[in-house]
């Protein structure tokens, strides 16, 4: 296996004896120079069809965690029925690592559709609640039994299947109004979203997540709504955007966004902010 380029010290492009271009994981394999040949026997894991977007994100990804998000992909690979992406440890890695971020922070935020997600997902639930035992204990620190949840949907997320035509038209529709919101936050910000970078990729499947509950009638509820104060307070700019973000919603399909869905807006666009641009 030849490496060819380097994504951090312990992760690197490669090529196989043939000719396929793969994301090859172990210590080591990013550092120095390349391109050179690297033994498998310093290869910890592979993935091909890896989306390159996702790539830059996960060159800050501390060593470990990047460890615990491979590991944690391929449990979910052997455990489950169906096909998942080939970007799963990788989204996992970026999940998780947020996820003790804000744990670090002592920023708790509750999920109240854990309930739903556990009996909808009750296979990838089970391992997403392993997984927050691990963390627990490995990295030390306080986790809420919500952040499960959160992990199961990231599983989920990654299931590779076949979409009906009901499910595309529903799609486009939500795709039509993710581009709206994004628009309505470059204007705000005076920045340009890069459509392809995985800070974007990240934004979306989080707002699809609200889509999915507008469309079904469901809203989280008022556990966080001290925090939301809060966090409106620290930024009055991001807080505008979402208000205008809310308008928007309510013009074009007639929902109202609740103080509690404001804030994991408020909390995604922020984060979208300082990942895509600065203020012009």
């Amino acid at each position: 296996m030849r490496a060819i380029r380097s994504i951090n010290n312990n992760i690197a492009v490669c090529v196989d004896s043939a000719g396929n271009e793969l994301i090859a994981m172990g210590k080591g394999l990013g550092y120095g120079k390349l391109p050179r040949e690297v033994s498998l026997d310093d290869v910890t894991h592979t993935y091909y069809n890896v989306d390159a977007k996702v790539l830059p994100s996960i060159a800050n990804i501390p060593d470990d965690v990047m460890a615990f998000a491979a590991d944690l992909a391929e449990r979910a690979r052997n455990m489950l029925s169906y096909q998942l992406s080939p970007n799963l440890a990788f989204t996992l890695a970026d999940h998780i690592a947020f996820v003790l971020k804000r744990a670090r922070e002592k920023l708790y935020v509750s999920m109240p559709l854990t309930l739903d997600v556990r009996q909808s997902y009750p296979d990838e639930f089970r391992i997403a609640r392993q997984a927050v035992r691990r963390l627990r204990r490995d990295f030390k620190v306080v986790l809420r039994d919500d952040e499960v949840a959160g992990i199961a949907l990231s599983i989920v997320n990654a299931r590779m299947a076949s979409a009906t035509e009901e499910e595309v038209m529903r799609a486009q529709r939500d795709e039509d109004m993710l581009e709206d919101i994004t628009e309505i936050v470059e204007n705000e910000f005076g920045i340009t979203v890069s459509r392809s970078s995985f800070a974007f990729s990240r934004y979306a499947t989080h707002m699809r997540y609200l889509f999915g509950r507008l469309h079904a009638g469901k809203s989280l509820d008022g556990a966080n709504l001290e925090l939301y104060a809060d966090v409106r307070a620290d930024y009055p700019q991001v807080d505008t955007c979402v208000e205008k973000i809310a308008r928007h919603v309510r013009k074009e399909w007639g929902c109202d966004v609740t103080d509690e869905e404001r804030l994991y807006i408020l909390i995604h666009v922020n984060r979208l902010r300082a990942k895509e641009g600065t203020y012009q």
